[in-house]
């Protein structure tokens, strides 16, 4: 039976349109095509493109026509790949190959972590490559805890970070990463140790409001009371951008609830260099009828009714009224509790100066109180030297009577022998 093969071939696949090029001829009772395929096995040649080529191949039962059923084969029988000649040798690298670099590559889902390098920058993100098929996103907002303004400023070209996949793939096969959600648990964890160690931390205001000031500290959102602000202060609009010292009051994760304070950080730094003895500047910030309450630098001291003057003192508030401006000495303190006992009848030159000349009492405070702390040193050791005193008599006392009792019992014993001798024998 002769047989006629017909070859259809597609445009190039490097960018062209995949158009049909050509297709088998439509025989019909032409003569032209009879004689044609009177010739046995006529192949006609195919369309050479940059590419491969598809081939159909069929067969014709009578030469010069065909029966319906050719007909339709012709037009749409099967079509079997061939390759062009300009493919040349077999490559190396075969589909077994490739089917096991598809195998090893990583599969990810959501909530797993990786680390990936970051390739490339774009407006409102970056792209990430996580050693997948497709290279991945992460977002500005998820970049870092406070949200930069561009990629750069939270990332490095190049350098490699831990991502959380947050999305699964969408049609084009890439994911989702946040890195926010890795440094957010690594804040929390730092906050909670800083917490135990009752360390201080650094932290700038972000926001005031009537209650208080809205801290950002290690990256997260921490609320700042006015009362824990400093004493006889409260932050206000000028205070936004500035950082200062704070300590943590409260760290509750499960309640995202962080609370700080700013007076107990500078209470807790200026008492443990605090010494009594020495001379402080204050405010009173609060009188109550058993003394004052005095600002020495956000710590709050009491100064008692009895440590203002050598005089007697019936209304306190009549002496040092709120907002007034001392100098005041340190007479003890409790670090444990955070307590300061603050006195200024020891700057007191003449008994009664408080009341009748506080200027000249604030004016010489150091120098006073440099006489004060000599003469109770030299009260100190005049207290030493008479304790001395007492103790070296005691101990010649206590030599003398120790020594006496040696005589007594060689006279008992000389007695004991003639006592002996006038008692009689039993006979």
């Amino acid at each position: 039976m002769a047989k006629l093969t017909l070859v259809s071939s597609f445009a190039s696949l490097l960018g062209a349109d995949a158009a049909f090029l050509g297709s088998a001829p439509r025989c019909g009772h032409d003569a032209s095509c009879g004689v044609a395929a009177s010739a046995a096995g006529l192949q006609l040649p195919a369309l050479r493109t940059s590419a491969a080529t598809m081939v159909a191949a069929f067969e014709i039962s009578k030469p010069g026509s065909m029966t319906k059923d050719e007909r339709m084969r012709s037009r749409y029988g099967g079509l079997a790949f061939q390759p062009d000649e300009f493919l040349g040798e077999e490559a190396d690298f075969s589909y077994d190959d490739l089917a096991a670099q598809m195998n090893s590559m990583p599969s990810y889902t959501r909530g797993d972590t990786t680390t990936g390098t970051v390739i490339g920058f774009e407006p409102n993100g970056a792209l990430v490559d996580i050693g997948v098929k497709s290279s991945a996103y992460v977002s500005l907002q998820e970049m870092a805890l406070v949200k930069p303004d561009k990629p750069e400023m939270a990332m490095e070209l190049g350098a490699p970070y831990e991502f959380v996949i947050v999305s699964r793939e969408d049609e084009n096969g890439q994911l989702m990463l946040s890195r926010r959600r890795i440094l957010f648990s690594q804040a929390w964890e730092k906050v909670a140790q800083l917490h135990a160690d009752d360390e201080s931390v650094e932290g700038e205001v972000a926001a005031v409001n009537r209650g208080g000031a809205m801290m950002l500290v290690e990256g997260l959102r921490a609320f700042l009371p006015g009362s824990h602000f400093l004493a006889g202060q409260t932050p206000t609009e000028e205070f936004i951008g500035q950082r200062m010292q704070l300590k943590f009051l409260d760290v509750d994760r499960e309640q995202s609830r962080l609370v700080v304070s700013h007076r107990k950080a500078v209470v807790d730094s200026q008492i443990k260099d605090l010494c009594v003895g020495a001379v402080l500047k204050g405010v009173i910030t609060n009188v109550k009828p058993y003394g004052a309450f005095v600002d020495v630098g956000g710590m709050s001291g009491l100064l008692h009714i009895s440590q203002i003057s050598c005089d007697h003192i019936s209304n306190v508030e009549s002496v040092i009224p709120v907002g007034t401006e001392i100098k005041c000495m340190v007479i003890s303190q409790d670090k444990g509790k955070g307590r300061v006992a603050l006195s200024t009848k020891t700057l007191e030159e003449e008994p009664g100066d408080m009341i009748n000349a506080q200027a000249k009492v604030f004016e010489n405070a150091e120098a006073t109180a440099a006489k004060y702390q000599a003469r109770i040193e030299a009260e100190r050791k005049a207290r030493e030297e008479a304790a001395q005193d007492v103790i070296f008599g005691l101990e010649s006392v206590f030599s003398d009577s120790a020594a006496e009792p040696a005589t007594e019992p060689a006279a008992e014993s000389a007695a004991e022998p003639a006592k002996a001798d006038e008692l009689p024998f039993e006979g």
